[in-house]
């Protein structure tokens, strides 16, 4: 409809351009009379056809959000146009001639051609030899690239008499948004015939190898307006290209940034969600929250309310590697739990792999999920605010120096004290804070060599009506390089730093006061290259080297007068190396494959003294025979082994495709941990002689296809995914100062399946997303070499299995500055052990508890209703602001996170402990300047 609107609009254009050339364009413009009320833009422009006689061409789609509040008596039609369109984007052209009025967003209708446009006397006409004198600073090269920013100029690259005829040159640049400066990520530019395309990266960076001569490069990019560039290609040159963002409010929320980019893409299992997508859908308090979104999403599963741990297709939170920048959190949650670490005034997009995983991303079995963050604003000084109820956040980004030097930082505090006085006596007293800050840099040193650097530090406090206080916080650091050899070749050089730890203290009892602490951090390097063979084919290869050094945990005196006796674990290290090479080729425009390999070797590192049991028996304190010291630097153990990454796509046809993956994967750190949800006391364990790394696989096979001019998406997804060596814990498990751990944990085997189906609707003024997922983890441990069998050697579900999970993601706007969204969510309730017996043994009470996992805490359903108001669109005033308005959990259902046992007056008596059991309503003022 769009490409149609727009051939119907040039061919207009020319024939008011001959009419203009004869004199045609004389006479005065039609007066305006009328009063109008909240009338459908539609609908005036018709009642304007009846009154003036002039015919209106427009895009229906571009007026359906827009309403007509005014009262005119006989203005000008230029000038009532002016009026009704101010501040919306839309623009308008009138030719009094042939009595024609083009209303145009995104595109600029002329109605007369330039005086020179055939020729002057004495002169030829203009041609593509006379620009080509005017754009040799687009020769690959040295000289300036300035940005291509006019869709009807031809853009010459390369020199006409030193080309020779025939063959492909390879046309590259960066795309930017014009008004600040920052890459376009995601971005598709194609041309059509033939069909070539390519998808800007995280720098904003393409390269396309095309046939020589003349074509038409088109852009399609989410919020920024779709655009198109004329370019005369004789050799392999730069094309810098700045887009328009989308300023008016728009009826989509898009989880892709191509329309057809779920049908093309040879990747399955990868959803990309925009900012501007996770600030309309409805969270806890009304703070925009990148986890909660994610979880909305097929596949993506957490075990309760207060949980921002993700279980993908059956992966325990520990198997996601969650990665800011390049930075790895290891723990993404404030406050309990009830927000994610990601301040939503830094990110960008954030893009979550469930199959298909690049094979440049290693040392996780279920997930990774990118977080960008954006580059700041290089034009310009702007900001950003926000006032909840718990939570206020600020962001200041702009330029260094301009065009080249840019700055964004973003922090965030809370003020939720008021909010836990408010709770049971039982907790009156409790109190919690946290903060996180970004500042990321970003510099370009030339065309050819660009910087980035990102820090981030978070930190959480928090006690419950108790003395005994907790903190945990993550400090990341990283450098990233980017070096651009050619058109067809770039490097990446990455390196950072990340720590995470979390400390428990009581003070109140001055003899027994004490502190506990644990760390983990990791120093990193990456290098990554980048080959675009052809049209056909795309090369990608590097390596990574990971250094881990961990402290499991110290118990130590807090005061000259405590007599607490200091225990502290020893400290482990490791390193962890791959290297990876994937190819990507087209064999026709059907048909595509991506094929990857990543060997990686692992190993324990002294210094470490390591026990030894004896073999092919259970290892226990019994069994235990020794410990072997090793010196520092000393590898212990050694685990390697190769990954394969496999993925094919078949189109039938633009709108409809079936796709097939195999992932195999191996992860060396794991989280030991007895609860179902992440904690901050959960401990982290490298692999070494007594704990093996993790492996599984994954085969998964979808079906995509869109309707309604790619506006309606759907897609189904089947998958089965093999665990060996997951860790549980056995009963009556001691996790924490556990200087013999191997002994409380056990190896499993595991198994996971599903079906994932997926509906979004990305235009309109009604859109937003279903998802529904039905799966299965299950999980076995049989050998009595390792211990008691759990459940008689059967298989039991995992802690986080959850059969059915439904989510339906729902926005609609009503005018242009008012937008309502609903949020609902079900799912299975999560296993649980109970206990279901009391009996005597040695004269004393003991309670028998069920098969582990045997039963379930009851379904979970909420939902939850916001509106956003956002105030008058015009452009030039100081600040722009809005408000957020809703409820959570709209209908109060008590959703019950777990289910307690306590012994009263001899009676066994059962609770559920519910987290939100009420609605609770939110308010949030936001404000940019």
């Amino acid at each position: 409809m769009k490409q149609i609107s727009k051939v119907l609009l040039f061919a207009c254009c020319l024939l008011i351009s001959f009419n203009a050339l004869k004199g045609q364009e004389t006479g005065k413009l039609p007066l305006i009379s009328g009063n109008y009320i909240l009338l459908p833009a539609e609908q005036f422009l018709l009642d304007l056809q009846k009154q003036t006689g002039y015919r209106f061409y427009f895009d229906t789609t571009h007026l359906d959000s827009l309403r007509v509040n005014g009262s005119f008596r006989d203005q000008p039609l230029n000038a009532v146009l002016d009026q009704v369109f101010e501040g919306t984007g839309i623009g308008h052209a009138i030719s009094i001639g042939s009595k024609r009025v083009f209303i145009s967003k995104g595109l600029q209708v002329k109605t007369s051609l330039p005086d020179d446009f055939f020729g002057v006397q004495g002169q030829a006409p203009k041609d593509v030899a006379a620009t080509e004198q005017t754009l040799t600073d687009y020769v690959d090269g040295n000289q300036k690239t300035p940005a291509a920013t006019l869709e009807n100029k031809l853009y010459v690259i390369g020199d006409k008499l030193a080309a020779g005829s025939g063959g492909n040159v390879t046309i590259a640049g960066y795309l930017h948004d014009i008004k600040t400066g920052e890459p376009v990520i995601g971005a598709s530019i194609y041309i059509d015939k033939p069909r070539i395309n390519a998808i800007t990266d995280q720098f904003g960076y393409y390269s396309l190898i095309v046939p020589k001569g003349r074509h038409t490069l088109n852009i399609q990019s989410l919020n920024m307006k779709d655009t198109r560039r004329q370019v005369m290609i004789y050799q392999d040159g730069k094309l810098n290209i700045d887009l328009y963002s989308q300023v008016t409010a728009l009826k989509h929320v898009v989880v892709s940034s191509e329309k057809t980019n779920a049908v093309r893409n040879m990747q399955m299992g990868v959803q990309k969600i925009d900012i501007k997508a996770i600030k309309q859908v409805p969270v806890v308090f009304g703070e925009a929250d990148v986890l909660r979104v994610v979880l909305t999403l097929p596949g993506v599963k957490s075990v309760g309310e207060a949980s921002t741990g993700l279980n993908v297709r059956g992966g325990s939170a520990d198997q996601n590697l969650i990665l800011f920048n390049d930075a790895t959190i290891f723990n993404p949650a404030h406050f309990f739990g009830m927000f994610s670490a990601f301040n939503p005034e830094v990110v960008k997009d954030v893009q979550l792999y469930k199959s298909g995983i690049p094979a440049k991303y290693g040392g996780r079995l279920s997930s990774v999920l990118e977080i960008n963050s954006r580059e700041g604003n290089k034009k310009n000084f702007t900001g950003s605010a926000g006032i909840g109820l718990l939570t206020s956040r600020v962001n200041i980004e702009g330029p260094i120096v301009k065009d080249k030097t840019s700055f964004i930082f973003g922090g965030r505090t809370t003020y939720a004290n008021w909010l836990l006085n408010l709770l049971p006596e039982e907790y009156k007293h409790s109190k919690a804070s946290f903060y996180d800050l970004n500042l990321n840099i970003t510099h370009e040193i030339n065309k050819k060599n660009s910087l980035y650097l990102t820090t981030y530090m978070s930190r959480d406090r928090f006690n419950l009506n108790n003395d005994t206080s907790y903190n945990y916080s993550n400090r990341n650091v990283s450098l990233k390089w980017k070096h651009t050899f050619n058109n067809k070749w770039f490097m990446i050089l990455a390196g950072g730093y990340d720590f995470y730890e979390y400390g428990i203290g009581s003070t109140r009892n001055k003899i027994n006061a004490y502190k506990m602490g644990f760390d983990l951090s990791q120093s990193y390097f990456k290098a990554h290259v980048n080959y675009f063979a052809n049209a056909k084919q795309t090369i990608e290869f590097g390596v990574n080297a990971v250094r881990y050094e961990l402290h499991p945990g110290s118990f130590k005196p807090d005061g000259a007068q405590s007599l607490v006796a200091p225990v502290i674990m020893p400290s482990e290290q490791a390193l962890e190396s791959a290297v990876y090479l994937s190819d990507k080729y087209a064999f026709s425009p059907e048909f595509s494959v991506e094929a990857g390999l990543r060997y990686s070797v692992y190993t324990f590192l002294g210094p470490q003294s390591v026990n030894n049991y004896l073999p092919g028996v259970p290892k226990t304190e019994s069994t235990l025979t020794g410990t072997t010291l090793y010196d520092k630097g000393k590898g212990i153990k050694t685990y390697h082994g190769g990954e394969v990454r496999l993925s094919a796509r078949y189109a039938f046809n633009n709108v409809m495709s079936i796709k097939a993956g195999y992932n195999s994967q191996r992860q060396y750190v794991h989280m030991l941990s007895n609860t179902a949800a992440m904690a901050p006391t959960d401990i982290w364990k490298l692999s070494d002689p007594n704990i093996r790394p993790q492996y599984g696989d994954q085969f998964s096979v979808g079906l995509y296809r869109n309707f309604k001019s790619n506006t309606i998406e759907t897609s189904v997804e089947v998958y089965y995914k093999r665990i060996k060596d997951y860790l549980d814990y056995k009963s009556g498990a001691q996790l924490v100062l556990n200087p013999h751990i191997e002994t409380d944990v056990m190896n499993t085997e595991g198994k996971a399946y599903g079906v994932e189906l997926m509906i979004k609707k990305t235009a309109g003024k009604f859109n937003g997303w279903f998802s529904y997922t039905w799966s299965r983890t299950l999980l076995q441990m049989n050998d009595p070499a390792v211990g008691t069998p759990i459940n008689n050697g059967k298989w039991y579900p995992a802690n986080y299995d959850k059969p059915h999970d439904l989510t339906f993601v729902g926005n609609y706007r009503i005018s242009h500055r008012f937008s309502i969204s609903l949020n609902t969510s079900y799912s299975t309730g999560r296993p649980i052990t109970l206990p279901i017996a009391r009996f005597y043994y040695a004269g004393s009470e003991r309670t028998l508890y069920s098969d582990r996992n045997m039963y379930r805490i009851p379904d979970y359903f909420r939902t939850d209703f916001s509106m956003n108001i956002e105030g008058n669109h015009k452009v030039h005033q100081l600040t722009h602001n809005s408000w957020t308005i809703g409820v959570y959990n709209l209908t109060g259902r008590k959703n019950p996170y777990s289910v307690y046992y306590v012994s009263e007056n001899g009676v066994v008596n059962g609770y559920k402990l519910s987290i939100f059991g009420n609605a609770i309503p939110y308010v949030n003022f936001n404000i940019r300047f």
